[in-house]
């Protein structure tokens, strides 16, 4: 009989024990979010380039600029100096001096505006957004023309106010009183007031408006069969729901009035006391040829800006994205009993 050879026993090759389950997910949903990231960053570089362009180029020049100051005589040759001469921070520690003077009524001023007219603009913008968004016969017709002083050009708005003003123009004839409206004093800080706000106030109006579209009727059915009148339904629902978008929309008001220039600039005129605001302060400095204190203005205005953008995005930064992550604490300890009682329902 013969021997039957057994093949060659095969070399055992150790494998590595599998990951659990729970850590091969994770590793899945860490190579997802790496590569939603990487997708995200390039998407997003396009307009990082055009900001880092547009305003980060443009704040980094100014900032250079500020640290020289005007053009003088050169002592040796008696003409006017070919270079501006370095000062380094000169220019921002004039504004404390007595060259500051003007600075600080610019300042005053810039924010008196912004703060009265973003009110006024609040109050009127609010009221106009309640009325657009009740349903009348008629109402297209009435948003349209509540947005049409939104639409027009803030040039084209300061001439015809200018010509409202005008010494024999309308605003005189209906006070009966004659009231030189475009010169210095109190009474042209008015006249600004009243053209801002009645060409902002529509902005304010228009986002509220989208604000009270995302609210439910049954809310307002839930309030009235528990008894509120329409103020308390005002205050309690309807304020507190269009909150985020009224935040916003002040937000963006505030920005947009401490960088007022074209409105006071085209209606009162330049150089005026009562009504420079630090754009127009800026404006001037630089057509005088002196481009470092221009710049350190135009420094110290972009860092107020930001200044109130930051203090509202800080203060009021969980209802500007709809009180969104709020009380944390409660509802992360809820979740995972909804989950769970969900997963029993499905189980069962």
């Amino acid at each position: 009989m013969a021997d039957i050879k057994s093949p060659p026993a095969l070399p055992v090759v150790e494998r590595a024990p599998l990951a659990p389950p729970g850590r091969r997910r994770t590793r899945r949903a860490a190579r997802a979010s790496s590569g939603s990231a990487r997708m995200a960053a390039l998407l997003v570089s396009p307009t990082l380039l055009v900001l880092t362009i547009v305003v980060l180029y443009p704040t980094l020049m100014a900032l250079g600029e500020s640290q020289y100051g005007p053009r003088g005589l050169d002592p040796e040759t008696g003409f006017i100096s070919a270079t501006e001469p370095f000062v380094g921070l000169r220019n921002y520690a004039d504004i404390f001096g007595d060259a500051g003077e003007r600075f600080w009524n610019a300042f005053w001023n810039t924010t008196f505006f912004t703060v009265v007219t973003v009110a006024l603009e609040t109050l009127i913008g609010v009221a106009m957004a309640l009325i657009m968004h009740k349903a009348f016969r008629g109402r297209g017709l009435v948003r349209a023309g509540i947005l049409v002083p939104w639409a027009v050009p803030t040039a084209i708005s300061g001439l015809l106010w200018r010509w409202i003003f005008n010494s024999d123009g309308i605003a005189n004839a209906l006070i009966g009183q004659q009231v030189l409206w475009t010169t210095e004093g109190f009474h042209a800080k008015v006249a600004v007031i009243v053209a801002e706000v009645w060409k902002t106030a529509p902005f304010i109006g228009l986002l509220v408006l989208a604000g009270l579209q995302v609210i439910g009727k049954e809310v307002y059915e839930a309030a009235r069969i528990d008894g509120a009148s329409p103020a308390r339904q005002f205050w309690h629902v309807t304020l507190p729901l269009v909150k985020p978008a009224l935040l916003v929309a002040m937000l963006f008001r505030c920005m947009d009035a401490l960088r007022m220039f074209d409105l006071p600039y085209i209606l009162i005129g330049a150089q005026k006391h009562s009504v420079e605001t630090l754009s127009m302060l800026a404006q001037n400095e630089a057509s005088n040829v002196r481009f470092g204190p221009a710049s350190a203005y135009s420094v110290l205005l972009f860092l107020y800006v930001f200044l109130v953008a930051l203090a509202f995005v800080r203060l009021l930064g969980a209802d500007l994205i709809g009180d969104v992550g709020g009380g944390t604490g409660k509802r992360r300890g809820r979740r995972p009993r909804v989950l769970s009682a969900r997963r029993a329902e499905v189980a069962a």
